[in-house]
């Protein structure tokens, strides 16, 4: 299969720490698998933080930003049973990528890091 698209982004893990407390910030950004999976770890804004840029980075990789009702929520990264991140769209959003990239099947990969000051994500779309 050929690439679709590669998308990364960097955050200052900071910027997302000062912003946990807003409950409105959380749930305009992430959805609430999410959040609920995030209230339960010690470094919340560490978890919260990869999860901002892995969608910044999807976002990039499909070439359409965040517009036209594709929403920072109606994208979930989760983790599979040994840890391993994934991503999962709402159905609403899956038909949108399906019309946008006239594709019935997209296999996405996703990495994710951080650091004491930055998280990282990369997305390849394939």
């Amino acid at each position: 299969m050929k690439i679709y698209g590669i998308g990364s982004d960097i955050i200052s893990n900071i910027r997302i720490k000062k912003n946990l407390k807003n409950k409105k910030f959380l749930k305009r950004i992430f959805s609430i698998e999410e959040i609920e999976n995030g209230s339960k770890l010690k470094n919340k804004f560490m978890y919260f933080s990869k999860r901002f840029a892995a969608k910044e980075a999807f976002v990039k990789a499909l070439g359409t930003g965040f517009r036209d009702n594709i929403n920072f929520n109606s994208i979930s990264i989760l983790n599979d049973k040994k840890g391993k991140p994934y991503l999962k769209c709402e159905k609403s959003l899956n038909k949108k990528i399906k019309v946008l990239t006239k594709k019935k099947k997209l296999n996405v990969f996703l990495s994710l890091a951080d650091e004491k000051d930055y998280s990282l994500a990369f997305v390849i779309i394939q």
